[in-house]
């Protein structure tokens, strides 16, 4: 795209920050409203399946989508992702259970995969690493912006009216990206003819599904060391040599071998594993700490969440300025994951909803200051020729790590939950149900779930409902489910701040080369001066 002026590539960047912000609000929107959602379908135990169904479909639709939209262009993949995604979303919005929600969430989760990771690459196309950053910090900032409003809105409107519109509210905005893409975005010219990589896309696509559903079933579903979960994955062990195989001899490989042969994509896509898995898996049990613990509402929990993403708002601005004058990016990483860490520190030990406000300014400030980095280093470290699929793979390593780590975390609270619960029955302050009458026993038996902490209306309303001898024992045991979910929430954060220590001892190892001031053509990229080649294989 270097034969675009500086005006069309402004105006191409409009219409792409339309369709991110489109994809990103109607996820932000339902964040905070999804704890109440789910209690208002039942089905707890799946919440974490809501979440991760979609995460794996859109980690899978993205790595397909980096070598193809390589081969034929961005624009067609950019206006298929937001036709699919807004079906996805309509649809959610028809749930009458979490079983619905959940298959409908998986289209959605193909369309937000392709959406997201085309937009990412199209910003690559348009500009060279060192002017890229400027504009990725500019897109994270949009993103940001949508986590601003997305979850206050969702939390106003869940609190006042039906929650289906949560997913059909913005779907307009939806037809405006899709023409702005259509009318701004160039078609690709030199489209040839090629063979796709049927085979090493199926290998590829199952190696993940068994991946996945593994860390998702293991200690939940299934025992950790159980059948099925170690067969899923010797599964995924068996795939992943099969696709080497298949992509060593493969014309157009969908996952090029010769991209793990580079130490800073492999280092960076690491750090980003790890980061995002520390991040999704605590960051998705926010809303309980607000709304289960300090029994705040989901508009209330949308406030309390907005200092945070104000903070990654104007770091991910500055930081992609910064990066764009200097050329230089490692030491934004390194303070990055210092402060993530931080922050998620401060959240084992919040108790009040200051603190929580305090925990997540310091954590949208690491954010921030992380967000455009891993991605525009990835970027740097190849030639342009493997700009989508490169892309496509950092992509894939964040968003494994986030649906690993929403798994894990989420195995790790479940089993934190039981044995908290159990400790807190047989304690002193605890409501010991051998010790109540047959009769009472049985009455608050169906109130011994956390889940009911979520919804603060249908806690008033069993409270009011209930005779005036038996309220001073539901108050003892909303009390006390309400300090079980704050010491398994705490031990969740604990485990996600392990995992960004891990991250941060990576960063320490990431090899910095300066972001590069022009784009570079493929030949020379490819076909480095024997002089040279050491240095721009390196450096390309």
């Amino acid at each position: 795209m270097e034969h675009l002026t500086q005006k069309q590539k402004v105006t191409i960047m409009i219409a792409l920050m339309a369709s991110m912000f489109f994809a990103a609000i109607n996820q932000t929107l339902v964040s905070t409203a999804m704890p109440r959602i789910i209690a208002m379908l039942g089905g707890m135990e799946y919440y974490s399946w809501v979440i991760m169904i979609y995460m794996l479909v859109s980690t899978v639709a993205t790595i397909l989508v980096g070598k193809l939209s390589d081969l034929y262009g961005r624009k067609p993949f950019l206006l298929f992702g937001i036709v699919v995604f807004m079906v996805g979303a309509f649809l959610t919005g028809l749930s009458t259970n979490i079983f619905q929600m959940i298959a409908y969430r998986g289209i959605q989760g193909l369309g937000g995969g392709v959406l997201m990771a085309v937009t990412t690459m199209a910003v690559g196309d348009l500009f060279a690493p060192r002017e890229r950053a400027k504009w990725t910090g500019l897109m994270m900032g949009i993103f940001g912006l949508s986590s601003v409003i997305g979850p206050t809105l969702g939390g106003v409107m869940i609190d006042h009216m039906d929650w289906h519109w949560l997913f059909w509210v913005f779907l307009p905005l939806g037809f405006v990206a899709f023409a702005m893409i259509w009318r701004m975005f160039p078609k690709k010219t030199d489209v040839k003819s090629v063979s796709i990589d049927y085979a090493g896309s199926l290998v590829l696509s199952l190696c993940i599904v068994a991946l996945l559903l593994g860390f998702s079933w293991a200690g939940t579903k299934y025992d950790w060391v159980s059948f099925e979960i170690l067969g899923l994955f010797a599964a995924a062990i068996v795939l992943a040599v099969v696709l080497v195989f298949i992509e060593r001899k493969a014309e157009n490989p969908v996952m090029p071998l010769s991209l793990f042969k580079n130490g800073i994509v492999n280092v960076s896509n690491g750090i980003g594993f790890l980061m995002n898995a520390g991040m999704m898996g605590a960051m998705v049990y926010i809303p309980f700490f607000v709304q289960g613990v300090e029994g705040f509402t989901p508009t209330q929990s949308g406030f309390v969440n907005m200092p945070m993403t104000i903070m990654m708002i104007v770091m991910s601005a500055l930081v992609g300025r910064w990066m764009s004058k200097t050329g230089k990016y490692k030491l934004y990483a390194v303070g990055g994951v210092c402060l993530m860490i931080a922050g998620m520190g401060l959240m084992m030990f919040m108790d009040n909803i200051a603190m929580a406000v305090l925990s997540m300014c310091v954590f949208g400030l690491g954010l921030g200051l992380c967000m455009p980095v891993f991605t525009l280093v990835v970027q740097n470290a190849v030639p342009m020729t493997q700009l989508g699929v490169a892309t496509a793979s950092a992509t894939l390593f964040r968003n494994l790590g986030g649906t690993i780590g929403i798994a894990v975390l989420g195995s790790v609270m479940n089993t934190a939950l039981s044995r908290n619960l159990k400790d807190a029955m047989a304690s002193q302050e605890g409501v010991d149900l051998t010790k109540l009458d047959p009769q009472t026993a049985e009455s608050v038996t169906p109130f011994l779930n956390p889940q009911i902490l979520l919804d603060q209306p249908k806690l008033q309303s069993i409270m009011a409902s209930l005779p005036a001898e038996m309220q001073p024992l539901f108050e003892r045991l909303t009390a006390m489910l309400r300090a079980v979910l704050a010491d398994t929430l705490s031990t969740v954060f604990m485990s996600g701040a392990a995992l960004l220590v891990v991250a941060l001892a990576l960063v320490v190892f990431l090899k910095e080369i300066p972001l590069r001031s022009a784009q570079k053509g493929p030949e020379a990229a490819e076909a480095p001066a024997p002089q040279e080649g050491r240095k721009l294989a390196t450096q390309e």
